[in-house]
Formats: structure tokens, C-alpha cells, sequence
């Protein structure tokens, strides 16, 4: 591959994505998908924004130490103490990055930052400089782009590259530009910023049209060659470009295009799925590449074609973004090897005590399932093999319900070793159910989301249930697996107990 034709890929899903409200992540969850982003081959991480928190500092700090593959970037405000806070985060990263910004559009200057554009052009030199004093690899971002006077667009960039900066991009910060009309803005930094060829160009796009995916995309037509985007499109607002919608688009049409990517497709389903754990958006079964129909037919002329030859109907084959086969894998009668080279298969590495409990989960899910399938092994391994400490676990439930009497749910949770009983009524059993479990942990719940899906098909299928929790002013997210719908809400709920508890400690 020819360094021209090579597209970065700069994932900002531990940045931009975590924007998005409600999806806050702790640490250990970052680090998670900081592994899984590093294993599909992403060229850049941004992992946080250092100085705005010292969760958010600590969550660089903890990517910038453990991915060895990855350039790990920190962003930052065009002022000191934010580069300080991102070169600090970054000081054990193997390849350390500040992305730094500073809005140029006639709107922003006025009304947000009250500045002339001499000074705006100051203030991003002194930035780069200053960040360039500290890392070597130096982005400077000029916010608002897409809606910023074209020739004072041109002078910053040619200021910025002359400091230091090796990569500069163009964001459409509020999604209002047009496929045409960016690519002819990329096309036109090209051919008026005399120095651009010392720079990588890099585009940014949000989603508030619809058209995220298609400005990047028109962007590298017309030379850009890095992205910026997300998994899941997951980000502020209307979410920002989805990275395996370009990833897949660039590889699928490279006929057009004429570049790729480093990224490893085969990751892009599995990734996605952790991402929509950690954060609590389910995917739309209609979601282009990851959605559960992404590769459904159901027309008799589609389901015909495809069985004579799958082309016919499928442009990309399923196995190429890592969806998993439907034919049963393992049953009641496998064993722990079995089970151990299994998840092997399928990516997961986990030590031999956690192993140990994945497994008898296992065989307790094998033993009220006819087939147990790969998504099933998945679901366990993410339920059982937790980022944070079960203080509280599950021992027993039972229900009583009916059309004609008040649901009554008796819980049994071990704490320490000891065992704590309650029984509640409520407006259902799960109401039931959660008013037990906040008398025994003593914390106080507010269920503000619930949602529950299917891991996979049939009547005995494991079900995923995902609960947004408000438990001493903290919005948590947490989920619970189980062939039982209560059940997989019962641990749903106590799983954001024990993350409240975990980060207390």
C-alpha cells in the first residue's frame, strides 16, 4: 500500500463518543475498549480531555500506559494548563499526541471566545508551539471549520504547520456542511496553504444532517487522509461519522476510492458490541454493517438470490465484520477445554479464575438451552468477568405474579459471605424486584433507563437486559444476562450497585 492511498484511522469514541449523554464510562471500561480499538489496528486513540476531569485525566493516563500499538492522543484547549494536563496524562505513552484547538469561525470569535483574528492566529502559534515543546506529534484542530472564512482558514493552517503541527484538521463541528461542498473545501486547503504538504489532512464530521459519513468520505476523495469517527457513531448530539461505515465503505468501493485502511474487520462487530455495553445505546437492528439485520433476508426473491449466490444481494460478507456463525458450538456435555479453546476462537483471553466462573455459568446456561451459541458464550463471559468488584452477587429469586394480585418477589443476595433475604411487592416484578434489592444493599435507586434484548434467536434465548441507575447522585449503566428475564434484571440492578460501591473504594 502506497503512504498516499492510506487512510488514518482516528477513533475518538473515549473523547467525542463519551460526549454524548449518558454514556460516561469509568476507567477499567475505557481500558477495555482501548484493548479492543488497539487490536483492530486504530491508528490513533484519542482517550480523553485531560483537564477536564480528573476521572478524565486518570483515563488517558491508564490508555497512554497499557496500548503498545496505537498512537494515544490527549485533547486540549489552545492554553497551557490544558497542554500541561494532556502532556502529563500521556507521559508513559509509547506514542504520546496533543491534539490541540481553537475555534475560527466569524460566529465563534465573536460571540464564544471574543477575539480578533490576529489574536485567534497568536494564540494558535503560541499553543503549538508550546505543545510542540512537550511531544513531537502535534494535531491542531481550527473548530467550526466548514463555516469559517475560507482565507483566514488558509492563513491559520499555514501558521500552524510553519509551528510545528503535523496534522491539522478540518472539523464540521456542527454538522452543517455538504458532501460537495467539503470535499471542495478539502480540495481548495490543498491547492492554498503553500506548506500543506508537511501535514496530514484531517477531517472531523458530526451526524446532525445524516451526513457525517458522507463528508468524510467525500473529504478523502479529495485528499484527506485521516478520519476521524467513532464506533457506532456514538458521540454529542446526532453522534459523530461512524468508523465502520467508512472503514467498510473505503474497502467494499476501493474501486472508487483507491485507498484503505489498516483496520482488521473481523474486530468491527465485536468492538461495536462492547462499545454498546459500555455505554448503553443499543445498536438498531437497520444499523448499516452491525445492526442485527445488517445481513437478514427476508423477500423470498432476496432469500432465493442468495442461496444461488450470495453477491447477488450482499456486497460484504457477513464473516468480514466479525459476525458470528448460527450453528450450535457448544452444548451441556462440553468440557472446560472445549469451552477455553472456544473463546479463544473467539478472542477473548481471560484468566484461568475467571474462566472458572464463565464456566459454570456456562453450564448452567447449556443445561436450559438446546444450542449455545457463539453470541450466548459472549453475553456469559461479558455478565460473568466483570471491570469492577462484585461486592453483592445473586443467590435466589422468586416471584409470584398473576392478573388478579399484586406482584411479590422474594431475593436472596450474599454479601461477605452472609446471606440477606427480603421480599417486596410493586407495580411489576421488576419494581418488585428492585425495591428488594435496594432494602437489603441499604442504596437507594432511580431507574431512569431499561431496555432488553435477545442475544440470540428462539424461545430459550439469553436475554440481555441493560438498566441506566441514578444511586447517590451518579448516573450508572450496568447489564445482566440470563435465560430468565427477572433474573438478567436482577443482576442488571445489582451490577450498578457494585459499580457505585467499586468506585467508592
Amino acid at each position: 500500500m502506497k503512504p498516499e492511498n492510506k487512510v488514518l484511522i482516528f477513533d475518538t469514541t473515549l473523547r467525542d463518543g463519551e460526549q454524548a449523554p449518558g454514556a460516561s464510562m469509568n476507567e477499567k471500561e475505557k481500558l477495555e475498549i482501548a484493548y479492543a480499538l488497539d487490536r483492530m489496528g486504530v491508528d490513533i486513540i484519542e482517550a480523553g480531555f485531560p483537564v477536564i476531569s480528573e476521572g478524565d485525566f486518570h483515563g488517558v493516563e491508564m490508555v497512554a500506559k497499557n496500548v503498545k500499538n496505537s498512537i494515544v492522543c490527549g485533547l486540549a484547549r489552545s492554553i497551557k494548563k490544558d497542554i500541561d494536563a494532556a502532556h502529563q496524562s500521556l507521559k508513559s505513552a509509547k506514542n504520546p499526541r496533543i491534539h490541540v484547538f481553537l475555534a475560527t469561525s466569524k460566529i465563534h470569535m465573536e460571540h464564544k471566545l471574543r477575539k480578533s483574528k490576529e489574536e485567534i492566529i497568536q494564540m494558535a502559534i503560541d499553543a503549538v508551539k508550546y505543545a510542540k515543546s512537550k511531544v513531537s506529534d502535534v494535531e491542531f484542530s481550527p473548530e467550526d471549520a466548514s463555516r469559517s472564512e475560507r482565507d483566514f482558514l488558509f492563513k491559520v493552517l499555514e501558521e500552524v504547520i510553519k509551528a510545528g503541527a503535523r496534522t491539522v484538521n478540518i472539523p464540521d463541528t456542527v454538522g452543517y456542511t455538504m458532501p460537495e461542498l467539503y470535499g471542495d473545501l478539502i480540495a481548495s486547503i490543498k491547492n492554498n496553504v503553500p506548506n500543506i504538504h508537511k501535514a496530514v489532512i484531517s477531517v472531523h464530521c458530526h451526524n446532525d444532517l445524516g451526513l457525517a459519513v458522507a463528508n468524510s468520505l467525500a473529504a478523502i476523495k479529495h485528499g484527506a487522509r485521516q478520519v476521524e469517527c467513532t464506533i457506532n457513531g456514538v458521540g454529542e448530539r446526532a453522534g459523530n461519522a461512524s468508523m465502520e461505515e467508512i472503514v467498510m465503505a473505503l474497502k467494499t468501493r476501493s474501486d472508487y476510492f483507491g485507498c484503505s485502511t489498516g483496520i482488521k474487520t473481523k474486530e468491527i462487530c465485536r468492538t461495536s458490541r462492547l462499545v454498546s455495553k459500555y455505554t448503553g445505546f443499543v445498536v438498531a437492528p437497520n444499523k448499516a454493517i452491525v445492526g442485527h439485520n445488517a445481513f437478514r433476508h427476508e423477500s423470498g426473491i432476496h432469500q432465493d438470490g442468495v442461496l444461488k449466490e450470495p453477491t447477488t444481494y450482499e456486497i460484504m460478507r457477513p464473516e468480514d465484520v466479525g459476525f458470528m456463525e448460527t450453528g450450535l458450538v457448544l452444548g451441556k456435555h462440553s468440557g472446560r477445554h472445549a469451552f477455553k479453546e472456544r473463546l479463544k476462537l473467539l478472542g477473548v483471553q481471560i484468566k484461568d479464575e475467571e474462566l472458572d466462573k464463565a464456566f459454570i455459568r456456562f453450564k448452567s446456561v447449556a443445561d436450559k438451552k438446546k444450542q449455545v451459541f457463539d453470541e450466548d458464550l459472549l453475553a456469559i463471559v461479558e455478565d460473568e468477568v466483570k471491570v469492577f468488584q462484585k461486592v453483592w452477587t445473586l443467590e435466589s429469586l422468586k416471584a409470584e405474579i398473576g392478573t388478579d394480585i399484586a406482584p411479590q418477589v422474594h431475593v436472596e443476595l450474599k454479601f461477605k459471605g452472609k446471606t440477606f433475604k427480603k421480599t417486596s411487592t410493586g407495580d411489576g416484578p421488576v419494581d418488585a424486584c428492585y425495591k428488594a434489592i435496594d432494602d437489603i444493599t441499604k442504596m437507594k435507586g432511580e431507574l431512569l433507563d431499561y431496555s432488553i434484548q435477545s442475544v440470540t434467536q428462539g424461545k430459550d434465548a439469553l436475554g440481555e437486559v441493560t438498566v441506566k441507575v441514578a444511586i447517590d447522585g451518579k448516573n450508572i449503566i450496568a447489564h445482566g444476562a440470563s435465560t430468565d428475564i427477572l433474573e438478567a434484571s436482577a443482576k442488571a440492578y445489582i451490577n450498578a450497585v457494585n459499580k457505585v460501591i467499586s468506585q467508592k473504594k
